[in-house]
């Protein structure tokens, strides 16, 4: 039987999988220049973790995974929710 999808959870925090690996992978490769720093990002993910549009990490709006989409300065919410 499949689980259903995990409502609310960043791919960090699901278990292993390729694709969080991959995405981990991803973000470890943004010059840092092109980061946000560490409590931006922490507040962009929170955010994402409230909102009703995210479905295993991914943002249901815009198909993105959430933990690459909030690491990036020139990245925006698609429902205008980051400050």
């Amino acid at each position: 039987m499949m689980q259903p999808p995990c409502k609310k959870c960043l791919l960090s925090e699901l278990n292993d999988s390729d694709i969080k690996k991959e995405i981990m992978n991803m973000v470890g490769k943004i010059p840092d220049k092109d980061k946000v720093g560490a409590d931006t990002y922490k507040s962009r993910l929170d955010v994402c973790r409230q909102c009703d549009d995210l479905i295993e990490g991914t943002c249901l709006k815009c198909g993105c995974y959430v933990e690459l989409r909030a690491i990036m300065k020139r990245s925006k919410c698609p429902g205008k929710k980051w400050k």
